[in-house]
Formats: structure tokens, C-alpha cells, sequence
């Protein structure tokens, strides 16, 4: 998707901080924190949401990803992966993406 600025900060057509990448997906913190650790993994290729025909090969890649993200920031006590599914659960950006939260006690309210 040609106007889709997640496709484009994970393919470095917009500059960011990749935390992680591989040939699949790239992961970068996120621009409005909603905790310590706040970090986007995404698919370098554009599926609207997690129900969009994502092929398998691409959720393990953002599975390994999740791991790869939580040691790089350290998150030993444990952390929280959400992913929103279209606007009425609050998915701003129609790109799949996984919000990988923690470095503070999260609670059991936040779910």
C-alpha cells in the first residue's frame, strides 16, 4: 500500500530505530508510548490486520521477533503483546502490527 507509513518505516522509506529486522518484519518503538517498553513489530508486507490472510510463514517471523524484542529491552519480568483488529478496538494504523509493552507492572486491569 503505497501511502501506508508502516509499510514504509519497516521498509527504511521513512527513517526510524529498528530495534529488530529480518527479511520478513522489522520492529520499532513506537512514536506515543503507552509504557516504559513500547515497541511495534510489523510485517515488511501490508496486511490490513491479523485476519487478512497472513501467510504463516509471517506470524512465526513476528513471533520470533516478540523474543527478539523483549531480550533487546531487557524484558525479564515479563511484558504484554497486543494486537488491536480494526478500528472498534482501536487499530489506528490498518496495518498489522503488534504493540510488545512492559518495563513496569502492567497489572491485570490492562488486557
Amino acid at each position: 500500500m503505497a501511502d501506508c507509513i508502516f509499510c514504509k518505516l519497516a521498509n527504511h522509506e521513512i527513517p526510524t530505530t529498528i530495534v529488530y529486522e529480518d527479511d520478513l518484519v522489522a520492529a520499532f518503538d513506537d512514536a506515543n508510548p503507552q509504557a516504559p517498553v513500547h515497541t511495534l513489530v510489523v510485517p515488511k508486507g501490508h496486511y490490513e490486520n491479523i485476519v487478512d490472510g497472513v501467510p504463516g510463514e509471517v506470524l512465526e517471523h513476528m513471533a520470533l521477533a516478540v523474543k527478539k524484542v523483549a531480550e533487546a529491552k531487557g524484558l525479564t519480568d515479563g511484558f504484554r503483546v497486543i494486537a488491536n483488529t480494526g478500528a472498534a478496538a482501536g487499530q489506528t494504523v490498518m496495518h498489522l502490527h503488534w504493540h510488545v509493552l512492559g518495563g513496569t507492572d502492567l497489572g491485570e486491569n490492562l488486557v
